[in-house]
């Protein structure tokens, strides 16, 4: 097969696993850097044109679509789909997965347990908002932050006021959750490929930080998931769409709360920490959808089996 991987960085891990994995397995493969690529729209043919050369006869697409170039590159997504290029991760499923706001709304719908969690519109009501999560302390996110960056631990109702009244003076979105003390610092990322649960580790936060996320300075270890942990997750991947997702939980009294799912979750500290072919799995799940494809040529459409929850599939942000 004929296999591109969209991403900024060719020697990254990620990245560069997914091309190995690939190769073992027989295929032609291409780093394509969705930036860099011109969408071409015309009745009935729609293209790409990257470095001068138009792309053409594509398998399949693995997107790896990084926060910042989110809208671009989920548009150059949507062009290989229009092109009747399989993708492993659907465009629209990565624009409901960074919409924080959005994806927490679908994930509430579709009974996934997380976090008690609240937004306004730069309301005054600042201590209302932090009485509406279970008062203080809480955890203040940034709607567009990654990797741990714009989430701050308020941990008297004071602080909380401070911050959130800073970020709406910034005209910054935030959401308010509320804090997990059980949780320790700790969270589970469980990576599911196709509808199933290849790999989990369990990420804890450096001393003294209650932020979990290996870019942080955290450090991952195998975990094996609770019946009850592995069902959240795939729960989460289906409403959200997602072929490939990290889902990011927190262990609590009340079960496993879903912090966050992630559309192009990273490959080196899943596969260090349990010392698994996540990249083998991705490209197997690939060959599938692009087999699934020849398959169905000529014949009526059929409802797919892992397609998401009723109403997430809107291309209409929910307000």
């Amino acid at each position: 097969m004929k296999l591109a991987i969209l991403s900024r960085e060719p020697k990254l891990y990620s990245t560069t696993r997914l091309v190995e994995a690939a190769q073992q397995r027989g295929h032609d493969v291409a780093v394509i850097d969705h930036m860099k690529c011109n969408l071409v729209l015309e009745k009935g043919a729609p293209g790409i044109v990257y470095l001068d050369n138009k792309l053409e006869k594509f398998d399949a697409i693995i997107p790896r679509i990084g926060a910042s170039a989110t809208f671009y590159g989920t548009a150059v997504v949507r062009q290989f789909e229009m092109m009747k290029v399989k993708t492993a991760v659907e465009s629209q499923a990565i624009i409901r997965s960074r919409d924080k706001l959005r994806s927490m709304q679908i994930l509430s719908r579709a009974g996934v347990g997380m976090p008690k969690t609240a937004f306004t519109n730069y309301s005054n009501e600042v201590s209302e908002l932090i009485g509406l999560v279970g008062g203080a302390p809480v955890i203040i996110k940034l709607l567009e932050g990654t990797q741990g960056l714009g989430v701050v631990l308020a941990e008297s109702e004071k602080a909380a006021q401070s911050v959130i009244e800073a970020f709406h003076n910034l005209k910054a979105r935030i959401i308010v959750q509320e804090y997990i003390a059980e949780s320790k610092g700790a969270d589970l990322r469980a990576f599911v490929v196709n509808g199933e649960v290849v790999g989990a580790m369990k990420r804890q936060g450096k001393e003294g930080e209650f932020r979990s996320n290996l870019h942080r300075g955290g450090s991952g270890t195998l975990v094996k998931l609770s019946r009850a942990e592995k069902a959240a997750a795939l729960l989460a991947t289906k409403a959200l769409g997602l072929g490939i997702a990290g889902v990011d939980m927190l262990q609590s009294k009340r079960g496993p709360l879903v912090l966050e799912v992630n559309s192009s979750p990273g490959l080196e500290g899943i596969e260090k920490a349990t010392g698994l072919n996540i990249a083998g799995k991705i490209i197997e799940y690939t060959e599938e959808l692009a087999q699934r494809k020849v398959k169905k040529e000529g014949a009526s459409p059929k409802k797919k089996a892992a397609e998401p929850l009723p109403d997430s599939q809107s291309d209409t942000p929910l307000r």
